[in-house]
């Protein structure tokens, strides 16, 4: 059996490059193995027919054999390039991959607000989606405490997507069905957030640390004094303590995977795999942070004489981080008044009930589409538990 990379590396030839159905592609994975044909190198200097008896439809199999000819013809000439000295100078940073650490650094959002009195006072203005990927981001904190915000993101983006999609059909706005009824995400783990279920990938291997040299410290000195100060009775509890860590999940785009691959799949089950499509959690950072702008003080702005001074794009988009930053401690409050009580099933349970109660007022049908209403924080902060 290959590494992990090795069928992640064959997985995504064959459905990207290949342009093999992606279900197909899961049940060829492993015969390819066994016959040693673990890369498109290999398979490019394969006879045809040996490829053909591992796929039978010749069609299929001219596709497998062609795409890792062109593969291979691509990187010896890539390979017989000389790079100039300033093109490999200006490329050497961009080159090198972000440590996990980097990654969960570079998707910071705007630290929750703690001011509860400024918080009361806060309204905002906004549409639906923005509000579920802000709930569903919060939410997550506190149902799946072990994600790392990359994964938080990702995933809530995966609600909004899957809400979003299933409104626009009940609009009559789309036609056909979700890629998930369409049986896409057959095989593929799942979780539920704000009631939703969405399709998953596994991470394995990821550790948000990995990188930061202040909490790899703090692990090493952590094991030590584990090592030291814990006596291990049994082969059981050593194992308990060595045990891996839930992974990091990414959402599972299945719209995407339904327009990259043709045809619903049939035949074999779904498996996780790199080169999937994703949720991407910086196109998830990048549309909360701008989504949230300040409702209109219409009794000052009456007061005032003359047109209101128009605000900078600069300004505008730093009150809008502001604006999440409130949004996000009100959320906090919420939830945190609640995670003693309610198991994280029912919290998960409960939070979309609290965003329908605060969600903005639109118009209905296909004229409400995106419309935009007022989101009171003191709605949120009145849902907390009373002590």
């Amino acid at each position: 059996m290959g590494s992990p990379a090795e069928i992640q590396a064959l997985l995504r030839f064959l459905s990207q490059d290949a342009k093999v159905p992606l279900a197909t592609a899961m049940g060829k994975v492993k015969i390819l193995q066994e016959r040693r044909l673990t890369s498109f190198e290999i398979i490019s200097k394969t006879p045809l027919s040996a490829i053909q008896a591992i796929f039978p439809d010749e069609k299929l199999a001219k596709q497998v054999f062609n795409a890792a000819r062109r593969l291979s013809k691509k990187r010896s000439a890539g390979g017989d390039q000389v790079e100039s000295p300033k093109r490999r100078k200006r490329n050497a940073s961009s080159d090198e991959p972000l440590t996990p650490a980097a990654i969960e650094s570079s998707l910071a959002l705007p630290s929750p607000s703690t001011n509860e009195e400024e918080i009361m006072g806060t309204t905002l203005i906004t549409n639906r989606a923005p509000l579920v990927l802000a709930f569903a981001v919060a939410l997550l904190k506190y149902t799946m405490p072990e994600q790392p915000l990359s994964s938080r993101l990702s995933l809530a983006q995966a609600v909004v997507s899957v809400n979003s999609k299933s409104k626009a059909i009940s609009l009559g706005l789309e036609k056909g069905t979700s890629a998930e009824n369409e049986g896409w995400g057959q095989g593929q783990p799942g979780v539920n957030i704000l009631g939703r279920s969405v399709r998953v990938l596994k991470r394995w291997g990821y550790d948000p640390k990995d990188g930061d040299l202040a909490e790899s410290a703090g692990d090493a000195v952590k094991k030590e004094e584990t090592k030291d100060n814990h006596h291990v009775e049994s082969e059981a509890e050593l194992n308990q303590l060595q045990a891996e860590p839930e992974p990091a999940l990414w959402g599972l785009d299945l719209e995407a995977l339904r327009s990259s691959n043709g045809p619903p799949p049939t035949g074999a089950p779904a498996q996780s795999a790199s080169g999937l499509p994703i949720y991407s959690p910086h196109s998830a950072r990048a549309y909360i942070l701008k989504s949230f702008a300040s409702a209109v003080d219409e009794s000052s702005a009456s007061s005032n004489s003359g047109a209101p001074k128009k605000k900078s794009g600069i300004v505008i988009s730093q009150e809008k981080e502001r604006n999440l930053g409130l949004l996000l401690g009100a959320l906090d409050l919420l939830y945190g008044s609640w995670v003693q009580t309610l198991d994280r099933d029912e919290l998960d349970r409960r939070a979309w009930t609290w965003y329908v109660h605060t969600r903005p007022e639109v118009e209905s049908g296909v004229a409400g589409w995106g419309g935009k209403g007022q989101v009171k924080l003191s709605d949120i902060l009145g849902l907390r538990r009373k002590v």
